[in-house]
């Protein structure tokens, strides 16, 4: 039986970039069935990890230092970082309700993540400007337009906004928040490691 992963992701981080790419080269994703659940971080950060705001006012050092490692983990999983860019911090908002659209085609869903974490990480575009969102659909074979649409309704909204309270009501406070088997959380992507050992566990359960 496959070991069940929910992995809760905001297309603006840079961390969940790299963990979205890698967990799916790890040998034991095989092992899992994964959803990729959207949610926007910027509302886990408003409930329980105001600090986070605080951290970018504050001594800027620890920052650039992040940058650089964050850049070396790049390298080392070959992907490129164009980070940060002049969108940075970037309001993901309507890119994630975009994906709240895809959640239940999570094939779909996949793509246009993948397309868009591109578009911001590699090509520095602004994913808080709907017509960037639109047109990175329309390149992958999407109706940009239809997307947009069905991401400014109100049921879309309501749902972003209940995965987002799903992931603080059992304890995210960032992205990515990766939960094995419904009770093991692991956090980010220097902890992939981790997430691996406990498929491997529970799959050989």
């Amino acid at each position: 039986m496959a070991v069940p992963v929910d992995f809760f992701f905001d297309l603006s981080s840079p961390w969940t970039r790299l963990a979205f790419h890698n967990f799916q080269r790890m040998p034991e994703f095989s092992l899992t069935s994964t959803r990729w659940r959207p949610f926007l971080v910027g509302g886990v950060f408003n409930a329980v990890n105001p600090r986070v705001y605080e951290a970018r006012e504050g001594d800027q050092t620890r920052m650039l230092l992040g940058f650089g490692w964050l850049k070396e983990w790049a390298r080392l999983a070959d992907l490129p970082m164009n980070f940060p860019s002049e969108h940075h911090p970037v309001k993901s908002v309507h890119a994630m309700r975009c994906c709240c659209v895809l959640e239940d085609d999570q094939p779909s869903l996949l793509r246009f993540a993948e397309a868009a974490f591109h578009a911001y990480f590699a090509d520095q575009r602004n994913l808080d400007d709907p017509a960037e969102l639109a047109a990175i659909a329309d390149a992958i074979g999407m109706d940009g337009a239809k997307l947009l649409e069905r991401a400014s309704s109100q049921p879309v909204k309501d749902l972003l906004r209940a995965n987002t309270q799903e992931a603080i009501d059992h304890g995210a406070f960032g992205s990515p928040t990766i939960f094995v088997g419904r009770e093991s959380m692991y956090f980010g992507n220097d902890q992939l490691p981790l997430v691996a050992q406990r498929i491997r566990e529970l799959a050989e359960a």
